[in-house]
Parts: structure tokens; C-alpha cells; sequence
């Protein structure tokens, strides 16, 4: 495995893959790895010749409230442990490489239709940066395929209209959450919690099984269903952002015709924000 810095080397190596005739996965990250990031590696694997992982803490999805100074950086540390699973090349670029003229005067791609609800609303021009990112690494990488974990649920669908809109031929795969045994969702941010907070972390997941089992039985009083999961979250010591039942297609309201809904949540608890989601078939 091998470790570039610079889009034109990166470039390069890809062009050299394709001359070979291999197929190319994408992982996007933007490193702190942990085993779910490990396992988007595992199933790239299973789906193409040739591996680039990028880590690159994007400057532009972060708003003036996140966390982007504090997102801790350990590249020789997640090297390692990609190596280890069989990646074939990182791709670790700084802010230069990415945005040569600066993130405010660099062109941007929209989703608008996705972009203002849940997420985009707590968090505005979050997913600007994330499309807009991951759109300059489809060009500098040309993936077949590009893996994303489920657990960012919205801005799994974001990066699929985005690449349906811009016609970009790259098939986007989505990765089940991985969960430690208790049930919390893998996440860089879980680091934060302090010891008590991540006793207490697990209750955001058995919230959206509740909630979910409400659903299976049958309930399809939505708000109340939503009412009541905002209310224990909050006697469980989270300050709920949204919890909210939407279609798993699109993420608009329940319909008559919906097949499958999403559960989708946020909720902060101490100063660490935690997001997770689960999926429910109807019959």
C-alpha cells in the first residue's frame, strides 16, 4: 500500500490500474478509522480490483458550531490499519489540494431537494460540503464503485442524487451499521463521551427499536410515535435534536404507497452529538 498526497499522482496510479484493465473501488473517509470504516474496506474488496481510501477532514462540511478543529487526525495510525486490510492506496491530500483557491471561492455542488430537512437543517451547508467533496474525489479516483456506511443515512442519499443528477458512472453501495454489543452505531465521535455519557449512549438505539417496534405492531400514528421517542430520550439525559419517521427512499413524510420507512435520529448527549437510524419494511 501506498500513501499520496497530490491529485496528479493519484491520477497517475489510477490511470496505470486502468491500463492493466482492474476495477476500482472508493472508500471516502476522513480517517480516524475504527472497525466499521475497516469493513467499508472489506466489502470494497469483495467488489473491485484496486482500493483507494481517502482521508481528508473536509473543511466544508463543517459549520461554525462543529467540531473541525478537534477531529482528531491519527494518518499513520489508520495507515497501518488499512494496510492491514488490504487497501492498495491512500489518498491523504491537505486543504490545499482540495480547495487551491479556498473553500468560500471554490465551485460547490447542491442537492437541494435532500439538503434542507433533518441534518441539512441542524446543519446548514453540511451537505454542500459533503457532495461537493465527494464529487472531486469521484473525478480524482474514477471508482466503479464507492462504499458508504448506512449509518449517515441522508447523506448516503444525498451522494446518490448527486450522482445520478451529474451523471456520474459510479455505483454507490451502502454498508450496514456496525454496532458495538450494546447497540451503539460505531462512530469517531463515541471517543468523546466520557465514561458515564457512554453507559447512557446505548438508549439512542434501543429509542429507534422502540419506536420501530411500535411500527411492526402495527401503530402508524406517526407523531405520537415521534412524540414519544423525543420524551425518553430526553428522561435518558440526551438533548434530542429530531427524531423522525420518514420514507427510506426519499426521506419524505410516510405515504399511503410507502413500502419501507427509515427512523432517523439526533440527539446530543453531554457535548458529543450522536446520529443514528434504523429501516423498517411494512407488510
Amino acid at each position: 500500500m501506498e500513501t499520496l498526497r497530490q491529485i496528479s499522482a493519484v491520477r497517475s496510479r489510477v490511470s496505470g490500474w486502468r491500463r492493466q484493465g482492474a476495477s476500482i473501488a472508493l472508500v471516502p473517509t476522513m480517517g480516524n478509522l475504527h472497525r466499521g470504516h475497516i469493513r467499508l474496506v472489506e466489502l470494497a474488496l469483495e467488489r473491485a480490483e484496486r482500493i483507494v481510501v481517502s482521508i481528508f477532514v473536509n473543511p466544508m462540511q463543517f459549520g461554525p458550531s462543529d467540531d473541525f478543529a478537534r477531529y482528531p487526525r491519527t494518518l499513520e495510525k489508520d495507515c497501518e490499519a488499512l494496510a492491514r486490510a488490504g487497501a492498495h492506496l491512500v489518498f491523504a491530500p491537505d486543504a490545499g489540494q482540495m480547495y487551491p483557491d479556498g473553500t468560500e471561492r471554490s465551485s460547490a455542488v447542491d442537492v437541494p431537494r435532500l439538503d434542507g430537512i433533518l441534518e441539512g437543517r441542524s446543519r446548514p451547508g453540511h451537505f454542500r460540503g459533503v457532495a461537493t467533496v465527494v464529487a472531486k474525489l469521484f473525478n480524482i479516483a474514477t471508482p466503479d464503485v464507492a462504499i458508504f456506511g448506512q449509518k449517515d443515512y441522508q447523506q448516503l442519499l444525498v451522494i446518490r442524487q448527486m450522482t445520478r443528477d451529474l451523471c456520474l458512472p459510479v455505483e454507490i453501495v451502502a454498508a450496514p451499521i456496525m454496532r458495538d454489543d450494546d447497540g451503539l452505531a460505531l462512530s469517531s465521535r463515541n471517543q468523546y463521551l466520557s465514561a458515564d455519557e457512554r453507559g447512557r449512549a446505548p438508549a439512542l438505539h434501543r429509542c429507534l427499536l422502540a419506536a420501530r417496534q411500535r411500527i411492526v405492531d402495527g401503530d402508524r400514528h406517526w407523531q405520537d410515535i415521534e412524540s414519544a421517542a423525543l420524551d425518553s430520550l430526553a428522561s435518558d439525559g440526551f438533548e434530542p435534536d429530531y427524531f423522525s419517521i420518514r420514507s427510506a427512499e426519499d426521506l419524505g413524510p410516510p405515504g399511503i404507497e410507502s413500502r419501507q420507512l427509515v427512523l432517523v435520529v439526533a440527539a446530543r448527549l453531554g457535548t458529543t452529538r450522536l446520529i443514528d437510524n434504523v429501516i423498517v419494511d411494512l407488510k
